[in-house]
């Protein structure tokens, strides 16, 4: 049996080489590029996020990001979003009181956690929807996060030729959105590439949507 061949998007935002290590563990073969043919023709591709949505979103500009998002998801080709990498697949950030544009995927806006401290890191559970097929067999695990923001309101009627996005929600002060299943698009607000045996499994579920 082949292996999925999975490109992490190298367009300057950190924690890739983690993210690509994770998925080799998870039984992917992996490849670190920004080259349009290889993100394209790729079984499956990771957009990993790490600072601020403002400038992952000019990063992922500077290598037309959400072009080659866009043209992946119009041909059901899986895409996975993590941390930020979740965030500006919404349509709008605000940090500091500036509002920035996201990808627009989903309706939505990402904010700061209303919590009594922030950023909020460490483990913590998830509550995903009885039939997921990211969370099987893990939906009592813990997953590990590092954030300050995160979409806390949310409609669930998509933008793009996509319908019915389904949520996996967790709490921290408030109740925020934790990852999203999707079709082909997929996202977690949490660094499965830092939740040990749980991200790796994670990982491993979700090449088998392939």
């Amino acid at each position: 049996m082949i292996s999925p061949r999975v490109v992490v998007l190298d367009y300057g935002s950190g924690n890739v080489h983690s993210v690509a290590k994770a998925l080799e563990v998870a039984g992917a073969r992996v490849e670190l590029t920004r080259d349009r043919d290889a993100v394209l023709n790729a079984d499956g591709l990771i957009v990993p996020g790490v600072g601020a949505f403002t400038a992952v979103i000019d990063q992922l500009n500077e290598v037309k990001g959400g072009e080659l998002i866009d043209k992946r998801l119009v041909a059901a080709k899986p895409v996975m979003g993590i941390c930020v990498g979740l965030q500006v697949l919404f349509e709008h950030g605000v940090e500091h009181g500036i509002e920035t544009d996201g990808l627009g995927q989903w309706r939505g806006t990402v904010e700061l956690l209303d919590a009594p401290l922030v950023p909020h890191i460490g483990w913590n559970t998830v509550t995903p929807p009885a039939d997921s097929r990211l969370f099987e067999s893990i939906a009592d695990e813990r997953f590990y996060f590092v954030h300050s923001y995160g979409v806390q309101n949310w409609q669930y009627d998509g933008l793009g030729p996509i319908p019915s996005p389904v949520p996996t929600w967790a709490e921290y002060g408030c109740k925020f959105v934790a990852a999203v299943e999707n079709g082909p698009l997929t996202a977690t607000q949490f660094h499965p590439e830092k939740s040990g045996q749980a991200g790796i499994q994670l990982l491993t579920n979700w090449l088998k949507t392939f």
